[in-house]
């Protein structure tokens, strides 16, 4: 009867997901990044090896799997919980011990009494209220835990991975364009010191196109150090030391045109830190549990046998047989406390991990529209500065033919319109880059590469 009225107060209860987490799945999405809301295609669902399709990279990607510090700690881990599940389940048998002794004894310098016992004892503690349990799904619910936290670890790799590489692609397009604007500066200096021989131009001019060559030549130094970090800060992802990296180019990465977020409901078991926080409000359910059941009796079954010559007041040799057994019920009925003080702990903790889960929710919803957002954006801007590069280039050369052929045409006209291509040419860099890393961290974002 007290084990039907234990099981009524969810003792034996298993873990459920709550329903009055205060977080609408169906609005996680905003309603203007979704076509359409009931597509359950999900991009995060992809195989990362079909998603990257440079050869560098997924080399890069394997490595880091292979060796990542990071990643091969949370593998451990998981040996960890794995080792504590085997444990909890094991804590249903008996425990078995072997215990022999012998004893000699000589009073007052007669003759030595010899005693042996080779005997061993067995213990058995029987799980009515649910607490070896409870102990176990916990475990459980830890390994779950510690393999969603391995997947979060693995997925942020090779997200990591991709943004770096595509950085170092980037700032390789970056300093390809600098240091042909250093090229055509230098020349352009050139030209004006030996017009300045002739007349065709004032000091002044010559003075300024040189501070803005150093300037430049400064700029490509600091790109150039920018992109030997970059590497560095990869080799040093993969486990390796520092050194260069085979790699690509910008304009040869593909990633797909169109992505599709699937529909929020699937982020609860795609996302490896969402799951890992509910594995962790789980976790803390059985916790309670435990601390509710200490609250009933435990009862123990114990036993010894063995072979031995004391028996009694009397020593025999050769030895007979000892045979033990003790049934014990212990019920807690004052302890200072401690149950109850460790039921309301209990209590926190799995609230503090309920609020945690609903948190990881909202997180992993602001992430996913966050990311549709910025590819939406860097595809215009991408747009905007290409149209914008194609009308400066026009404009460099109407001022270069105006400035040599023309009285029309000065050489600030040639500078404004030189510096304005220049960076316009960076944002075109900058903006493919963005594309590539928003469609990883969308990846990332749908859960994409836990597996």
């Amino acid at each position: 009867m007290i084990a039907v009225m234990a099981s009524g107060c969810s003792i034996y209860r298993k873990y459920q997901r709550p329903e009055d987490l205060g977080v609408q799945m169906d609005s996680l999405y905003r309603a203007e990044l979704v076509e359409n809301p009931e597509d359950t295609t999900s991009f995060g669902n992809m195989p990362w090896e079909e998603l990257f399709t440079d050869p560098y990279l997924k080399d890069l990607i394997d490595s880091g799997l292979a060796h990542n510090t990071d990643l091969l700690t949370a593998m451990l881990r998981v040996e960890q919980a794995q080792a504590g599940l085997y444990s909890a389940k094991w804590a249903y048998s008996p425990s078995l011990n072997l215990s022999p002794n012998g004893t000699v004894t000589s009073i007052d310098g007669n003759k030595a009494t010899y005693t042996y016992d080779l005997g061993g004892s067995v213990s058995w503690d029987i799980d009515i209220f649910g607490n070896l349990l409870n102990a176990k799904r916990e475990a459980q619910a830890t390994l779950l835990q510690q393999e969603a936290s391995r997947q979060a670890v693995q997925s942020q790799i090779i997200s990591t991975i991709a943004t770096s590489y595509y950085a170092l692609l980037m700032m390789d397009e970056q300093v390809r364009i600098s240091d042909e604007s250093v090229v055509i500066w230098r020349e352009q200096v050139r030209t004006m010191e030996a017009q300045l021989g002739v007349g065709r131009v004032n000091e002044n001019a010559v003075t300024q196109a040189r501070a803005n060559l150093y300037g430049l030549e400064a700029s490509n130094a600091e790109l150039k150090q920018q992109q030997k970090e970059t590497e560095n800060s990869l080799c040093n992802l993969l486990g390796r030391v520092s050194g260069t990296i085979a790699r690509g180019s910008l304009k040869d990465q593909v990633l797909p045109a169109t992505v599709s977020a699937g529909v929020p409901l699937q982020l609860l078991s795609n996302r490896p830190d969402v799951y890992q926080a509910e594995m962790a409000l789980a976790a803390a359910y059985y916790t309670t549990n435990q601390a509710r059941a200490a609250f009933y009796p435990k009862l123990t079954l114990s036993g010894s046998a063995g072979w031995t010559n004391s028996l009694g007041q009397v020593v025999s040799n050769p030895g007979g047989v000892l045979l033990n057994a003790v049934a014990s019920l212990a019920q807690p009925i004052f302890n200072k406390g401690q149950l109850k003080s460790n039921l309301r702990v209990s209590k926190a903790d799995e609230e503090i991990a309920r609020l945690n889960y609903k948190q990881t929710i909202l997180n992993a919803g602001q992430e996913v529209n966050n990311a549709l957002f910025a590819i939406e954006t860097s595809g215009i801007m991408l747009e905007k500065h290409q149209a914008q590069c194609a009308d400066l280039e026009r404009t460099v050369k109407t001022a270069e033919i105006l400035y040599k052929r023309s009285s029309s045409g000065t050489y600030l006209e040639l500078l404004t319109a030189r510096q304005n291509l220049l960076n316009a040419q960076l944002s075109v860099v900058s903006d493919k880059y963005n594309q590539l890393q928003y469609t990883v961290t969308l990846y990332r974002a749908l859960g994409g590469g836990k597996d």
